[in-house]
């Protein structure tokens, strides 16, 4: 195996074992390095868009998701005291992609399938407990310190790729900005078996309120009816302790759908929430995807897709550079694209999604709901709202810049 040939990937979550993936199949040889001692189970990330599950098909991927996803066909946008604002049928989106529905899968399950893959290719490696100290330039390629279990290492390549989250020592290393800022509050994540569908529930909710708004998403678990997530801003005078209460859970789970009897309690976390972006994906032969370059808030799914599908842009693109010896030049179109669609769609998406949830002026609060009921009733505006929060006009978008 050459040195230079090889590239190295930081991260063993979904964005780098798919970069991994991708070369590997193609015939470019792979390391990647993972700090955790195996898979991580990360309870946020649960749903596949379409172009997802488009660029993903090639690789065998999409075809095994589907095998144990929740296909999701329509979502709605309620309010606490007016109910049911409007439905979106995601069919309206059949004559745009081959997938028009959401995929509900937990990252954690998608995780293992690419894993399976990449272990039965031979020049692919996967190495965990190693965690990435350094990472620095040589004349020919990249060098990267590593602390393993055998102490101190250094593995060297022709590129690296930084997939290793938002706090990412390979863009740290290559001295790239992070620019952007941290919500206020901090947002719980509530798993319970109690199914909402009886009450009416599509597989993906989102209920407007200006202090205590909600998404709810149906998963798959054992079996039916699968488990309801519970996703909401916690009260940022509250500490992590009091918002992770069985009190605080079972009173913000009851005031969505009252019950006679408390929900059962399946998993809780709270995490920090950020929208940053970086000011470039790419110093040299380093080059950095999915959370290392971008972060945003979860109202939408749109973090784990938008890392997924720069995944496989940027590793097209390498492809060729490595393969058919095209110039490194092309990947920096890798960062025009993905930059501007997240930059363009995903940040402001994201935040106009939370916007919506949580308006407390009550005249813009209900005038913006006036505005998704009418888009609901009617076909053509329902089918511009589907094509922006499913990110087929965001893939389209990146496509066309040059």
């Amino acid at each position: 195996m050459k040195s230079r040939e090889k590239v190295i990937i930081v991260g063993g979550g979904p964005v780098g074992l798919l970069c991994a993936l991708n070369l590997a199949t193609h015939d470019v040889p792979v390391l990647v390095l993972e700090a955790y001692s195996e898979l991580f189970m990360d309870l946020r990330a649960g749903s596949f868009h379409p172009p997802t599950l488009e660029v993903m098909e090639p690789l065998g991927l999409t075809a095994k998701l589907l095998e144990i996803g929740i296909p999701v066909h329509k979502w709605q946008l309620r309010d606490r005291e007016k109910g049911v604002i409007g439905t979106f049928e995601l069919s309206l989106l059949g004559d745009e992609t081959p997938f028009p529905f959401r995929l509900h899968l937990e990252q954690h399950r998608f995780t293992p399938i690419v894993l399976e893959q990449l272990r039965k290719i031979p020049h692919a490696e996967v190495r965990f407990s190693c965690r990435v100290e350094d990472v620095a330039q040589t004349g020919s390629g990249v060098r990267v310190s590593v602390q393993t279990p055998d102490g101190l290492e250094e593995f060297e390549g022709g590129w690296v790729i930084g997939a290793d989250g938002g706090g990412s020592i390979v863009r740290k290393s290559a001295g790239i900005e992070f620019d952007g800022f941290t919500f206020p509050e901090r947002f719980a994540l509530i798993s319970t078996t109690y199914d909402l569908g009886q009450h009416g529930f599509t597989d993906t909710a989102y209920i407007s309120h200006p202090v205590e708004w909600c998404a709810v998403f149906r998963l798959p678990d054992q079996g039916p009816p699968g488990l309801w997530r519970f996703l909401y801003g916690c009260d940022p005078n509250e500490s992590e302790q009091e918002a992770l209460s069985e009190a605080v859970i079972q009173q913000r789970l009851q005031s969505v759908q009252p019950k006679p009897t408390p929900y059962e309690i399946v998993h809780r976390t709270i995490y920090r929430v950020h929208q940053r972006v970086a000011t470039t994906f790419r110093n040299g032969r380093i080059l950095i995807a999915g959370d290392a370059a971008h972060l945003n808030n979860p109202i939408g799914g749109f973090g784990l897709n938008c890392g997924l599908q720069d995944a496989m842009n940027l590793t097209d693109k390498l492809i060729r550079v490595i393969r058919e010896t095209v110039s490194d030049d092309l990947l920096d179109r890798y960062v025009r694209q993905r930059r501007t669609a997240n930059i363009e769609y995903v940040q402001e998406s994201s935040i106009r999604n939370k916007r919506l949830l949580e308006e407390t002026d009550e005249s813009i609060r209900l005038s913006r709901l006036d505005d998704m009921r009418r888009a609901s009733q009617d076909p053509s505006l329902a089918k511009a709202v589907l094509m922006r929060s499913s990110m087929i006009d965001s893939m389209r978008r990146a496509n066309t810049i040059i």
